[in-house]
């Protein structure tokens, strides 16, 4: 497949931003959609074909775009804070967590190779955890200490970055099959941990030892189908992961730093109620449980350890809806709703105090407006309420954890 020139300088430049940028995203640790199209309909699109990000969403849709390149950014806020109460004042506190602006950069690029044959190549931030609590306002008996009672500031960052070269087939006119190979890189780290370091099989590696860097390689498979003019149905399907051990902190996750990722599936559907009304559905299960640094207790071992204590998330299901009016030729409308399972248990409150996931509903809004023949700008709005998750602290009292988001993205397309 040939590329043009500035296609794949496009592609280089978004890897470099993602790799600096933290994507803290929104179901989870997974984003409510990917691409903006998607995120102002509420995240689906497993059976839409409108955009580029056919790698993230269902490599099938690839069949059916026809060639384009798509080029955008999400301004993600997240507010987020923690508060213990209960232990006789020695160690109540309330926190709030630093860097609340992230910009997550989306590529997507598509160019049919026949009439039946499709190739292209998505970059994007598949998800990540970022805190920033700040030290000194605790004193666990060592002097100043922070909310989880180890030196200086506390928080972690989790990067992961996703490069899906794709390609799709279409079986007949109405069908089409897909397959998306996963590149993916992952960046962490963490600090402020010191005061579990007893809880570690290799406190060597537990705290503070700045970015540690992990590769693995998957892939998703998808299908499209069209069984009448107005209905369009799809699925899309990721086994889980398996990547290198971050091995600067194999004394965190669970066997030596094995930090995976989750098994994830969507199954969706489209329907055009009128000539302008588009709406959607997706279902998505992603299988956070079956990683063992993410869903084993915290109490199921020594951290680093096999089994290693994690944050004790669950399984989740999440439901989209979303709806499209094309107003006129120039300027389409978008709407859309989210609905998630907590994945963070009140029995393990206290390490999701460093990855409060805790989010269940998103409002989104968005439009596409024409610049151009081939040229296009679109727009997408998230709105997530507060959420709050409260159960018994590791070091006494009650403690709990909360988050809420607001998400801008942008961006800019153009079809050949």
């Amino acid at each position: 497949m040939n590329f043009p020139l500035h296609a794949v300088r496009a592609a280089a430049l978004i890897a470099a931003g993602s790799a600096l940028t933290t994507a803290h995203a929104t179901d989870g640790y997974f984003s409510h959609g990917y691409g903006i199209k998607a995120k102002g309909m509420g995240g689906a699109a497993t059976a839409l074909a409108q955009d580029a990000f056919a790698g993230a969403n269902n490599p099938a849709s690839a069949a059916f775009t026809g060639g384009r390149l798509d080029l955008g950014v999400d301004l993600f806020m997240p507010d987020r804070e923690m508060s213990r109460t209960g232990t006789g004042g020695m160690l109540d506190t309330t926190v709030r967590s630093g860097k609340r602006n992230f910009l997550v950069p989306e590529f997507g690029y598509i160019k049919p190779l026949s009439s039946d044959m499709a190739a292209g190549v998505t970059v994007y931030g598949n998800g990540g955890m970022n805190t920033t609590y700040p030290g000194g306002q605790l004193n666990c008996g060592q002097g100043p200490a922070n909310a989880l009672c180890g030196s200086g500031e506390l928080g972690v960052d989790l990067i992961q970055l996703v490069v899906a070269p794709t390609f799709a087939y279409k079986l007949n006119p109405r069908h089409s099959v897909g397959v998306s190979p996963l590149l993916v890189y992952q960046a962490f780290k963490a600090y402020g941990l010191e005061g579990f370091s007893r809880m570690s099989v290799d406190a060597g590696h537990l705290t503070g030892s700045g970015y540690a860097y992990s590769s693995g390689f998957g892939v998703r498979l998808g299908y499209m189908g069209q069984p009448s003019d107005t209905v369009s149905v799809g699925a899309s399907y990721s086994p889980k992961v398996n990547m290198s051990r971050f091995k600067e902190y194999a004394g965190l996750f669970a066997n030596g730093g094995d930090f995976d990722i989750p098994e994830n599936l969507s199954v969706g559907v489209a329907v055009k109620a009128t000539p302008q009304l588009t709406l959607a559905a997706d279902y998505q299960r992603i299988g956070y449980g079956d990683v063992p640094a993410i869903g084993n207790a915290a109490t199921a071992g020594p951290l680093g350890g096999s089994p290693g204590g994690g944050f004790g998330w669950q399984n989740i299901d999440v439901f989209k809806l979303g709806a499209q009016w094309q107003m006129n030729p120039q300027l389409s409308l978008r709407a859309g709703y989210t609905r998630s399972d907590n994945p963070v248990t009140a029995a393990n409150i206290t390490p999701n105090i460093l990855a409060p996931g805790v989010m269940k509903s998103h409002f989104t809004l968005g439009a596409t407006h024409a610049l151009a023949k081939d040229t296009e700008l679109s727009w997408s709005f998230m709105y997530a309420p507060r959420v709050k998750v409260t159960g018994p602290s590791m070091l006494g009292g009650t403690e709990t954890v909360s988050m809420r988001q607001t998400a801008l993205g942008v961006q800019w397309a153009t079809r050949f």
